[in-house]
Formats: C-alpha cells, sequence, structure tokens
C-alpha cells in the first residue's frame, strides 16, 4: 500500500460550546472545557489513517501534557510515528475554539511548537516520501516548509494535495509543486483576487497554472476541476452538531482515495460524504470515521431518503 505523507501542524484544540457566538467585546458563558487532539495536518492524518489509509505525518509537539494527547491520538488513528518529534521548552501548539448551537465556529490558533517545524526536518525525513503516492499540505506552518515538502515530493513524482488553509499569499513556486489545489470559496476569492469567483473558478486558477482543484461548498459539496472537466459533487444532508475539523476530514479522505487509485471526481464524492459524517460528531479526529461506521452511515442516509421519497 502506498504511503500518504502529511506534512505539517499538530494542536490541542481547547474547545467551548455556547448557544451562540459572542460578538465584539461581549462576554457569554458556555461548557466545559474540552481538550482534544487537533491541527490541520494532525487531523487530515488521522481522517486518512481511520479511513484504512498507511500514514505517515511530519510534525512537532512541545514536551508536555498536550503533546502526550497529540502521539497517543495519532498513534490510536494508525498513523506512523517515526516523524514526530518532540520539542523541549516549547509548548504544543494549540487551537481556541467556540462552538454554537447550530455547529458554527471561530478559532485562534497559536502555532507553540508547529513554528519550530524547519526545512532541515524536511530533508532529513527522505524514507517519509520514499514510497508515498500523496503528500498532504496545509499553511499552518512556515510557507518554507511548505515549499520545500512539495517540491521534495514532486520531483520524486508524488502527488501534491496544497490545502490552501489558512488563506494567506503563495508564491508562484508552491503552486507549480502542486498537482491538486484545494480550497473553499472564500480561499479561492483570496488566491484569484475575485468574490463571487466560483462561476469563473476554471478560468480564474487556469490563470495561474493550476488545472486541478476542489472547491468545497460546505453543506453544497464541491466543484471539481480537472482539465477541461468541471463536475459539482453533491453532500449529504445531515444534521450539523460541529463543523470544526469537517474539512480536514474532507481533505484526508481525498487523500486516501487518491492513493487508492480514484480519480479526482470520485475522490471528491467519497470525501464529500466522510466531511458530511464528520459534522454529526462533536470534536475534529473524534468524529472521523471507520469504514465500518462510514458504511454504516451512508446505508441509513439511504434508508432515509428512501423513506422521504416514498411519503
Amino acid at each position: 500500500m502506498a504511503r500518504i505523507a502529511v506534512v505539517g501542524s499538530m494542536n490541542a484544540d481547547l474547545t467551548v460550546r455556547t448557544e451562540r457566538l459572542p460578538r465584539g467585546g461581549e462576554t457569554v458563558s458556555g461548557s466545559e472545557l474540552e481538550i482534544n487532539p487537533g491541527g490541520k495536518s494532525s487531523n487530515q492524518a488521522a481522517a486518512a489513517a481511520r479511513l484504512g489509509g498507511r500514514v505517515g505525518l511530519l510534525g512537532l509537539v512541545g514536551d508536555d501534557p498536550h503533546g502526550e494527547l497529540l502521539r497517543a491520538a495519532s498513534e490510536r488513528a494508525g498513523v506512523e510515528q517515526r516523524w514526530i518529534r518532540s520539542v523541549a521548552g516549547v509548548a504544543t501548539g494549540t487551537a481556541m475554539i467556540a462552538v454554537d448551537d447550530a455547529g458554527e465556529n471561530f478559532i485562534i490558533i497559536s502555532p507553540g511548537a508547529n513554528g519550530k517545524l524547519a526545512v532541515e526536518h524536511v530533508l532529513e525525513a527522505d524514507e517519509l516520501f520514499a514510497d508515498a503516492a500523496v503528500l498532504c499540505l496545509c499553511l499552518e506552518v512556515d510557507q518554507r516548509v511548505v515549499l520545500t515538502a512539495a517540491q521534495e515530493a514532486s520531483r520524486r513524482g508524488v502527488r501534491v494535495l496544497l490545502n490552501l488553509s489558512p488563506s494567506a499569499p503563495v508564491g508562484p513556486e508552491l503552486l507549480a509543486a502542486t498537482e491538486v489545489l484545494l480550497v473553499n470559496e472564500h480561499e479561492l476569492a483570496d488566491l484569484v483576487g475575485e468574490e463571487a469567483a466560483l462561476e469563473r473558478a476554471a478560468e480564474l486558477l487556469a490563470g495561474k497554472d493550476i488545472r486541478r482543484a476542489v472547491i468545497t461548498l460546505g453543506a453544497e459539496g464541491a466543484l471539481v476541476i480537472d482539465g477541461d472537466r468541471s463536475e459539482h459533487v453533491p453532500s449529504v444532508r445531515v444534521r450539523a452538531v460541529d463543523s470544526t475539523g469537517a474539512g480536514d476530514a474532507f481533505t484526508g479522505a481525498l487523500a486516501y482515495r487518491l492513493a487508492e487509485g480514484d480519480d479526482l471526481v470520485e475522490a471528491a464524492r467519497f470525501a464529500a460524504r466522510v466531511g458530511a459524517f464528520a459534522t454529526t460528531r462533536h470534536g475534529a479526529q473524534p468524529s472521523y470515521p471507520t469504514p465500518a461506521e462510514l458504511a454504516d452511515f451512508l446505508a441509513e442516509q439511504e434508508k432515509s431518503g428512501q423513506e422521504q421519497s416514498e411519503s
């Protein structure tokens, strides 16, 4: 089985639930504090591994309880541990998350050990790329690290999947090393410099030499651009309780299916189902399905759809 390589962030998610998100300067009451494993790269690795992928993650944690939590969680998910390192004297990265009753959230990230991930760590991880099929990247670590990983993977023939999140300006070198770009509508607008860019997405992305992309649309699924082909992939209708980490579930699932040999549209169709599943549970990594859980979920969705059509 080809490996899915992931390079990037590992965070402890510190989550409080509240009836509604506060306005500026406002204080609201919330639930007890929950501490769960997170970080976009750690989440993507866990999602792919829980689905059955062979996943290696290069990331840093602090030498503290949060770091121990993240290591243990990634190991339980099935992620290879040899490229996860602890850094003494530095706190593990944290994400402070508020979630309201509608499942919406806001997140503030403190990078901690993620800020210590360096180009040298990538260059020392040669075996991570040696038999990889796909490399997953995001922008929660230094872009020099992201670019180096993308170029190292690209020159070995590894497909680079870049999740342009959190949104930030990126140089042409990184886009040139990217085979599949993954963005939401806001990130797309930031990249091409045009609001409401969805209808012209293929044209605008081609202007930046991006020929393959997946644009996530939340509950509406995703738009897949693969050369001259554009196709809308619908999502599964669910009652969302928490959207935290659902985009990372989508990314991990997309990488998993691409590594298994799916074309981009089929991989995105599968990923949309995994992302929908993730919104039906609280937390990020705790919400990610195993193959059996996903099969049961989809069977229930199909049954519910049939019952609605008959009524």
